[in-house]
């Protein structure tokens, strides 16, 4: 039998076939994900083989294939260890949620989370939120910041969860799709989703509080069936997923613009920092790249980055 994991506990999983039916799985033997060392086998998501098994009058899976992965989300481990764990595979897309004030949105925010979509392989789609709040100097800070990530190739649109704005234009890019949310605490991450399907109101709840009572050590992550023939993955608690572990030569290849200028470089390992007839920095200077780009960009080489440990975004 075939189906997709909806829940993990870490030794069970929920898996839900193309028909609808669940079943509570164990894993058989032992899995090795190739090149990943995991602490999770197998996650949310993941599309796997199983059998069905009696003991007793209980009917039980046995998953003994996982097929190949689209692609997958990690967290770094909390130890030192070079372990992570698989927050969810074969996602389709994440929304990350931004605003402009309470709280503020920072660019080399934006552009870390968008550097850890690209080398995941996962699109990204920018909502700027709570646009009912803003006055006309604000709206326009915003309309330049989505032109200036729609010229790079992201999807952004305006949105206002509270008020039901553009909630109909997330609906159809989430439709016969499985997304996640992102964003800073406080940007409305549970309100759009509230919005979006009501009747997962009180479960969203249920899981908050759980998490509160600190129960778990680990959380782990679930997936919903909404009404609307979409999927949504929630990861309660779980702040921010790491950057990959990349070589300060791949970083560029994950800012789409700098990649497609690269070629144009006078060296091939070209890091765009103070090498001889640089086309970004050509590109920059004739202000065909952004300036707020570029300084993420130096931000993330030289591990800067660490110091927004306090700037963490959360899964949704």
């Amino acid at each position: 039998m075939k189906g997709t994991v909806y829940k993990s506990t870490g030794s069970w999983y929920t898996v839900k076939t193309r028909e609808g039916e669940a079943f509570e799985c164990r894993i058989k033997g032992k899995f090795r994900i190739k090149g990943i060392k995991s602490t999770n086998p197998i996650a949310v998501g993941d599309r796997v083989s199983f059998e069905l098994e009696e003991a007793g009058d209980e009917t039980y899976g046995v998953i003994h294939e996982i097929r190949d992965r689209e692609n997958y989300i990690i967290r770094k481990s909390v130890n030192l260890s070079k372990q992570v764990h698989v927050i969810a595979a074969n996602v389709d897309q994440v929304f990350l949620l931004i605003t402009l004030n309470n709280p503020k949105t920072y660019t080399i925010f934006i552009d870390r989370f968008l550097v850890t979509t690209e080398a995941y392989d996962v699109k990204t789609v920018l909502l700027f939120n709570k646009i009912d709040t803003y006055n006309e100097e604000e709206l326009t800070e915003i309309r330049y910041l989505a032109e200036l990530y729609r010229k790079i190739g992201y999807t952004c649109l305006g949105i206002s969860a509270k008020e039901g704005t553009h909630v109909d234009r997330v609906k159809e890019m989430m439709t016969g799709k499985t997304s996640m949310f992102a964003g800073n605490s406080g940007v409305g991450k549970s309100t759009l989703i509230n919005a979006i399907e009501p009747s997962l109101q009180l479960r969203t709840a249920e899981i908050s509080e759980q998490h509160l009572q600190g129960q778990h050590t680990t959380t782990f992550a679930e997936m919903f069936d909404l009404s609307f023939d979409a999927r949504i993955i929630d990861t309660p608690g779980i702040k921010g997923f790491g950057l990959v572990d990349m070589e300060k030569e791949e970083i560029g290849d994950y800012f789409p613009e700098f990649f497609a200028l690269k070629q144009d470089c006078k060296f091939n390992n070209c890091l765009h920092i103070d090498e001889p007839q640089c086309a970004v920095k050509k590109a920059l200077e004739a202000d065909e790249v952004s300036w707020s780009r570029y300084k993420s960009y130096l931000q993330i080489v030289s591990g800067e980055e660490d110091t927004y440990r306090d700037d963490e975004f959360e899964m949704e």
